[in-house]
């Protein structure tokens, strides 16, 4: 599934699979959430949640110039 795909429907990743995507750790995603410089998550009940738009937004911005 690509990400529009994910979009157009409206699929929220969860911590253990924005973690997959960037290939780190869940400590790593939660950390960087504490800390203010990861993208914004949706609370949805007592669960964080990510636009997948928002995680690949933060992907590209947090990219190292060459």
């Amino acid at each position: 599934m690509s990400t529009s795909d994910e979009v157009g429907t409206g699929r929220l990743l969860s911590v253990e699979e924005v973690a997959d995507r960037l290939h780190v750790p869940v400590a790593t995603v939660r950390w960087l959430r504490v800390e203010g410089r990861f993208a914004p998550a949706v609370l949805v009940g007592r669960r964080l949640r990510w636009l997948p738009q928002d995680v690949e937004a933060w992907m590209v911005a947090n990219r190292e110039s060459a």
